[in-house]
């Protein structure tokens, strides 16, 4: 079992930064696959980015590509968003997600370990 714990949300203003951190508990956090999703206002839950067990490769939606960047820390058992020239349309809880295995999924089905969120919110 993984518990995996969100931190780091806050509100901005549109053009700002902001870092996310995501930590899990356990001692086989280099087993995982880590991802962020993220929900907005009435939308449904959607991919954001992934990385794979060592960091070696990194996956993101187009939206957030150049803007966003994935990294972890296997030896702080951390992945992190850091989230740069954020616009109201990136207003969203976001979530990171774990699943043992090899591959990034951009659907969030195949996850088995879900954090619960921290809320994200972009000023105008």
């Amino acid at each position: 079992q993984v518990q995996l714990v969100e931190s780091g949300g806050g509100l901005v203003q549109a053009g700002g930064s902001l870092r996310l951190s995501c930590t899990a508990s356990g001692r086989t956090f280099s087993s995982y696959v880590m991802v962020w999703f993220r929900q907005g206002p009435g939308k449904e839950r959607e991919f954001v980015a992934g990385i794979t067990r060592s960091g070696g490769s990194t996956y993101y939606a187009d939206s957030v590509k150049g803007r966003f960047t994935i990294s972890r820390d296997n030896a702080k058992n951390t992945v992190y968003l850091q989230m740069t020239m954020l616009e109201p349309e990136d207003t969203a809880v976001y979530y990171c997600a774990a699943r043992s295995g090899v591959s990034v999924y951009t659907a969030n089905g195949p996850y088995d370990f879900w954090g619960q969120g921290t809320q994200v919110t972009v000023s105008s």
